[in-house]
């Protein structure tokens, strides 16, 4: 559904944009979790996990950066995690002020084992997207998501205008 904000055009065609894009995303959002590929854990549980996992032990702040979550959300989630034997906190020994997360071996095992359905279900409904598709799209999230930063900074690389969809060689 466009809106029927009657403003500018360049506030028009943003907004249409913005409804686009949001509601893509909670469709995609509601697809993947129809499969159901980690049933016992909530979003932001399995984004601690796979993060853990592929990036290894990392502080609480760092965590709260990578999921995008405020710092009690992501200490309630931890909490809840721990709770469950998935992952242990420990102080940094460098730093005693700084909890480093990490993964127990069951909180490894459990996301080794339901990582890879996962990574299955987001390929098969990226799949609508041919795959220079896909990294067209994945340089535009990347130039919104950092936002006003590229306004200040349209020369770095990844504030870059998107090219036209070419074949890659």
């Amino acid at each position: 559904m466009p809106t029927h904000y009657k403003g500018t055009p360049e506030e028009m065609l943003a907004l249409d944009t913005f409804i686009k894009l949001t509601r893509a995303n909670n469709s995609l959002m509601a697809r993947i979790a129809q499969h159901g590929t980690h049933p016992t854990l909530s979003v932001s549980q399995f984004g601690t996990l796979e993060a853990l996992y592929h990036l290894g032990p990392m502080s609480q702040t760092e965590i709260c950066g990578k999921l995008l979550k405020s710092g009690g959300n992501t200490t309630l989630v931890i909490d809840n995690l721990e709770k469950r034997g998935l992952v242990r906190r420990r102080r940094d020994p460098e730093d005693r002020r700084v909890i480093i997360v990490e993964l127990t071996e069951q909180g490894r095992d459990l996301i080794r084992s339901i990582f890879p359905r996962h990574a299955q279900v987001i390929a098969q409904e990226m799949s609508v997207l041919t795959p220079e598709e896909q990294r067209l799209l994945g340089e535009l999230c990347k130039k919104l998501g950092k936002g006003q930063d590229c306004a200040s900074r349209p020369d770095e690389a990844s504030c870059e205008p998107a090219r036209a969809m070419e074949p890659q060689s």
